[in-house]
């Protein structure tokens, strides 16, 4: 009989963020001035209110890093938060190839899931080696490091913390992760290893410029067990509105476990940004980041930006609401939450 195991909903207290920096061996080659300090504002944000590990391909930017977080941190009264560990890496987004924590009758248990950059989309077997590099440098104590023989990205599942997973079958369900399987066996298989109770899937649901498949972090979160945020378009012109209203429609059919309709809550939508080649981006205030004490919300330099701090405040009244200019991330097509993976109170100690 397997031991009860809980998916901890973002809320829950936490030890660390992990962020995987960006190198000029990564797709920021030609944007570094730009990135580094989208970074640097997360990395110090974070440090504000709990440990931050940072992994790096290249050990001399890493030992710079070291250096200045540390510096700033004491210099703020919040000493002994930073550690870095050399490890190669593909890219930057620590979401979907960091190791996703569940509790265990014995303790915090990581997953290292697979990882195949969004179904083979770009090279990823330095990222999927990522997490053994961070168990083997010991940050993670003596947590045992699980590997999973399933694709499977941190970004693609929400957890209440109480048995509910939310999902997309957009992403879930599509051949280039996991072929052999269907939606009964991934439901199984997120069963055993994550402890869900139930699945909530979206069928619907789509930005422009996404790689992911349509990762449920970049459409709807939940707030609370019993509240979803989600993406809404008002805009019956815009690519997005049929999808994003078929998703509304959705998530208000959604009942919790005892039945009752979730209350959901409409996010602001930003002005389109485009790239150089007129791409437009995935921009998205869905994408944030839940860390003991705050969130940390993407903003895109666009005046929605000011509606979206207002109705984050309104739903996290006990938080710190963190603007941090999200704008450089989006060129890569991901942003703040996508860059994090936070890890569960009493996993990393130092």
């Amino acid at each position: 009989m397997t031991s009860k195991r809980v998916l901890h909903a973002e809320w829950a207290p936490q030890s660390a963020v992990m962020l995987t920096w960006p190198h000029p061996g990564t797709d920021w080659a030609r944007m570094m001035n730009e990135v580094e300090p989208v970074f640097l504002a997360i990395a110090k944000a974070v440090l504000r209110f709990e440990h931050l590990l940072i992994s790096c391909e290249f050990v001399a930017r890493l030992q710079q890093l070291d250096r200045e977080l540390n510096d700033w941190a004491e210099s703020n009264n919040l000493p002994g938060r930073v550690i870095t560990v050399p490890a190669p890496a593909d890219d930057t987004w620590a979401r979907d190839h960091g190791p996703i924590t569940v509790e265990t009758t014995d303790g915090p248990a990581l997953l290292d899931f697979r990882f195949n950059s969004w179904g083979g989309k770009f090279t990823w077997e330095k990222d999927d080696a990522l997490n053994q590099h961070l168990a083997n440098a010991r940050v993670f104590g003596e947590h045992p490091m699980q590997p999973v023989d399933f694709v499977l990205e941190g970004g693609s599942i929400e957890s209440d913390g109480e048995g509910t997973i939310l999902t997309t079958s957009e992403c879930l369900l599509t051949p280039s992760r996991n072929p052999s399987m269907d939606r009964s066996n991934i439901e199984q298989l997120l069963s055993e290893l994550l402890g869900a109770e139930r699945i909530l899937w979206l069928n619907h649901g789509y930005l422009a410029g996404d790689d992911t498949d349509s990762h449920i972090d970049t459409l709807a979160r939940f707030c609370a067990p019993d509240h979803i945020c989600y993406v809404a378009c008002p805009d019956v012109a815009d690519e997005h509105y049929s999808a994003l209203a078929a998703m509304e429609e959705e998530l208000q059919e959604f009942h919790q476990k005892n039945g009752s309709p979730y209350k959901l809550t409409a996010l602001p939508w930003p002005d389109a940004i485009h790239d150089e080649d007129g791409e437009r981006l995935p921009a998205t205030y869905a994408n944030f980041l839940i860390i003991n004490g705050a969130v940390l919300l993407p903003v895109y330099d666009v005046p929605q930006d000011q509606e979206a701090i207002r109705i984050m405040g309104d739903i996290f009244p006990d938080r710190e609401i963190v603007p941090i200019n999200c704008r450089p991330l989006i060129h890569q097509h991901g942003s703040l939450h996508c860059v994090t993976m936070q890890i569960p109170a009493g996993v990393v100690t130092l």
